[in-house]
């Protein structure tokens, strides 16, 4: 049983395995982050697109 106890904690594969999940959840919190930031600026950019268009047709309108 004392054997056992000793490789389990010399055992260091799982300690491996739990930083490549850490630095997969920085990762990806990062990301969402930034996705979210560049999804509201795109759709603010999208709105003042669709804002113009809607403007300059309605001035086309009224000159014909």
């Amino acid at each position: 049983m004392t054997n056992l106890f000793k490789r389990f904690v010399k055992d260091e594969s799982g300690a491996t395995a739990i930083e490549y999940g850490l630095i997969a959840a920085i990762v990806a919190v990062g990301l969402i982050a930034v996705l979210n930031v560049l999804g509201t600026e795109l759709a603010l950019t999208f709105d003042a697109v669709q804002t113009e268009l809607s403007t300059a047709r309605t001035d086309n309108d009224a000159r014909d």
